[in-house]
């Protein structure tokens, strides 16, 4: 299966004014950013397009402001620190309306090769609604777009889709089209035998996922909190164990599906107990294993057991393509992470094509020193979780296609 989307190196940008959406919501503490990881991811599609002459005008929303412009989401930083890593200046482009006097000036004085970033997109209320306004004066700037910001391409948001509608040279950047490759074609055209694993806290969270991925796996390995609705539908006793009540008929449903479509639907067998959640989360517990259809009245489920590390490992060992998404447990507890880490492990050790669909499961195998083992591990955590419920992403619906 192809990409089916036209991607930068379809194109030579010399000489033109490329608008590139990049995911620049780092975490930062008192202005200085903690972990620089996704102005890295960005910087392949940045040099290209310096490369080929463009003039590379790049945005980016970070964190939730709620009042308009705040001094404590700006993107200073970040024009800092990717100044460095490119090894040339990043013009920053001051503007609390994002499109303003700063922003026209600086793009106005370009040369090919120059890099102007503006201020944070959000800034703008009219960003998350989509509104006409600001797309058109973000378009203004531009004669060329580039999605390169996964992690934001499940929103239709002005800069992620809105912009579109006025620029028609568009295409989708390096980090993009590895998402694309990997997750979408993971699910979509997967090498078999091809397993998925989901595991988090609850059944909601991943209702359309479940019943997606059915359609599509050879084996269906469900773990983390939301594996106790699906064993008490089944008439296990779970204890204090997390249970979404509302679920267990949907539970039914899938097992029922599962066993219709020849799916292997691989539930934990015995899980790691304790008497409470943990206070802090990373105290140190006394667990009980015990089988996961007798579990004490009095205490609840939080990891898989070392039966169930050996069921899932074994499932993994045995496949061709892997995607995981969520935790077997709570993982940031070093206690209750073996799970998640002999999960980790198995893929690692794996021949597979391994995918970790972003979200907490990315920070767990990061964590756990393990990322430079798996083939691809996703930038996007709700992006991911939409693709593998096999919905089309505004941010990629709307990029020209090859």
């Amino acid at each position: 299966m192809g990409l089916g989307k036209k991607t930068v190196d379809d194109e030579n940008y010399a000489g033109k004014r490329v608008l590139v959406r990049c995911d620049f919501n780092v975490p930062m503490k008192d202005g200085v950013i903690t972990n620089d990881n996704r102005i890295v991811a960005a910087l392949p599609t940045i040099k290209k397009l310096i490369a080929d002459g463009g003039k590379v005008i790049l945005c980016s929303h970070l964190g939730k402001p709620k009042n308009g412009p705040e001094a404590k989401f700006s993107l200073a930083p970040v024009a800092v620190a990717l100044a460095e890593k490119l090894g040339q200046p990043v013009v920053f482009a001051d503007d609390d309306t994002v499109v303003g006097e700063n922003a026209k000036a600086a793009v106005a004085a370009m040369q090919n090769g120059d890099v102007v970033l503006l201020q944070n997109t959000r800034f703008r209320a009219e960003e998350t609604k989509n509104v006409d306004t600001f797309s058109k004066d973000l378009a203004s700037l531009a004669d060329a777009y580039v999605d390169d910001a996964f992690g934001s391409c499940h929103r239709a948001h002005c800069s992620t889709a809105g912009v579109t509608e006025y620029i028609q040279d568009t295409a989708v950047g390096y980090l993009m089209e590895k998402e694309i490759k990997y997750l979408g074609n993971a699910v979509n055209d997967p090498v078999r035998p091809f397993t998925a694993i989901l595991g988090g806290a609850k059944v909601a969270d991943k209702l359309n996922v479940i019943s997606n991925l059915l359609e599509k796996v050879d084996t269906l390995i469900i773990g983390g909190g939301m594996a106790y609705t699906f064993l008490k539908a089944q008439g296990a006793e779970i204890g204090k164990s997390l249970c979404d009540e509302s679920k267990l008929d949907y539970c039914r449903e899938m097992l029922a599906k599962a066993k219709e479509k020849g799916v292997a639907l691989l539930l934990p067998v015995d899980t790691a107990c304790v008497a409470s959640f943990p206070d802090p989360i990373d105290a140190p517990c006394d667990i009980k294993v015990v089988p996961c259809n007798a579990i004490p009245a009095d205490m609840a489920g939080f990891d898989i057991g070392p039966e169930s590390m050996k069921l899932f490992a074994d499932a993994v060992k045995a496949s061709k393509t892997v995607v995981w998404n969520g935790p077997m447990g709570v993982f940031e507890n070093p206690t209750l992470a073996a799970g998640t880490l002999a999960v980790a492990k198995a893929m690692a050790e794996s021949d597979a094509t391994t995918v970790i669909g972003g979200g907490d499961s990315a920070a767990a195998v990061m964590q756990m020193g393990l990322g430079d083992k798996m083939t691809h591990i996703s930038t996007g955590g709700g992006a991911s979780l939409e693709y593998l419920e096999g919905k089309e992403l505004p941010g990629i619906a709307c990029i020209a296609k090859a």
